[in-house]
């Protein structure tokens, strides 16, 4: 896979949680991109094109589901793939990020190991190559 199809936008108002993300991506290979609000998460997708989008659903100035209908409206950004993460995780909450075109829902909280197989499965970039355990 080319160094831009392993481009990540990581975007969570939570710094604790997009810190932990973004290291866990980076240790197993990834280039990532993070943005504090949804916002700063369309304007990165647009100049970057990553190749996935790991969205909080809650954050500032943009929801995740909002950041995801702009991604989806967009003939240049249509493709990425896109994640979508939540406390909300009653049937109905997945059921609209699926619905709007999101590629997975993870409910937090939630395993970076995880998170970063489910990053692979969609980029089908094979396994990770983190060793185990990390």
């Amino acid at each position: 896979m080319s160094a831009e199809g392993r481009l990540v936008l990581c975007a969570d108002d939570d710094e604790d949680i997009l810190s932990l993300v973004s290291l866990r991506l980076r240790r197993a290979g990834f280039d990532v991109a993070t943005a504090t609000d949804g916002e700063e998460a369309v304007q990165i997708a647009r100049s970057r094109r990553p190749a996935l989008a790991v969205l909080d659903v809650m954050m500032p100035r943009r929801t995740g589901y909002q950041v995801l209908e702009e991604l989806r409206g967009d003939e240049s950004l249509r493709d990425i793939k896109v994640i979508l993460l939540s406390a909300r995780v009653q049937e109905s909450d997945v059921a609209r990020g699926l619905d709007a075109g999101a590629d997975a829902y993870l409910a937090k909280p939630f395993k970076a190991q995880e998170l970063v197989a489910k990053i692979e499965e969609l980029l089908g970039s094979g396994a990770s190559p983190e060793p185990a355990g990390n």
